[in-house]
């Protein structure tokens, strides 16, 4: 399964806010066996996020996007999905009936908030999501989330707020329809990256995997074994840590 995150925000641009979804998601699908074929960053523009999400359900079976849900005049990210799906916003009851009772909850929480800060929330603004789209709770938070189309439309897309702790909740609840036959394994050698060359292109050469040098600066260097067939990838590792010098202890 071939996956593509597109994380939303001018806060992401600009250094404000550290990406941490998109470490986050790959870590999550890659566990799983999906492969992550792209990661992008883009500003709080529809017209950009609606081109990207339509040109990459195309290509892949399935696009995450975070960050841009909500209320406020910058959160435009379900109205850009909404375009690319070719399909309009709607406010179904289960979304509504949920940012109601998040309201609800946090004015109970904190009574003396809501009557310094007149707090009225636009209840639709915040439960708004594509027609047809499957609503995903967000219990942690406030504006839920969705996932529009499938595998099998033209691939599906995921929509979660860019709240971290929002989004391991929500990914959670749909994290069964992610997989894939994608396994890594790591080695560490003591060896500087500088002379791995003639090492890792032998095992490439030798065996269908790929193979990935990270170095540490810190300790040993790691390399990273990763292929389709487990049988490979397990030969392919044994090969490699026969050539390169293993780290001491």
């Amino acid at each position: 399964m071939e996956v593509a995150i597109l994380t939303v925000g001018d806060e992401l641009l600009a250094g404000d806010t550290e990406n941490t979804n998109a470490t986050w998601l790959g870590r999550q699908l890659s566990a799983r066996g999906a492969s992550v074929r792209c990661v992008l960053v883009v500003p709080d523009e529809r017209e950009t996020i609606a081109d990207y999400v339509c040109e990459w359900r195309e290509a892949y079976d399935a696009v995450i996007v975070t960050g841009g849900l909500g209320g406020t005049h910058d959160d435009v990210t379900m109205d850009a999905v909404a375009d690319a799906a070719g399909v309009n916003l709607h406010v179904p009851d289960e979304a509504r009936e949920a940012v109601e009772r998040a309201a609800r909850a946090y004015r109970d929480a904190n009574p003396e908030e809501a009557e310094r800060f007149e707090l009225d929330l636009d209840v639709e603004a915040w439960a708004t999501v594509p027609e047809g789209a499957r609503v995903i709770p967000n219990e942690p938070g406030l504006s839920p989330g969705a996932k529009v189309g499938d595998a099998d439309d033209g691939g599906a897309i995921y929509v979660f707020p860019g709240v971290p702790d929002e989004v391991h909740a929500m990914f959670d609840l749909v994290a069964e329809d992610f997989g894939g036959d994608v396994v890594s394994e790591i080695t560490y050698t003591s060896a500087p990256e500088g002379a791995l060359g003639p090492d890792l292109e032998a095992i490439r050469d030798g065996y269908d995997v790929a193979v990935g040098s990270y170095p540490s600066g810190e300790g040993p260097n790691r390399l990273k074994v990763t292929g389709e067939d487990p049988d490979e990838v397990a030969d392919a590792l044994a090969a490699l840590e026969e050539r390169v010098e293993q780290p001491s202890g």
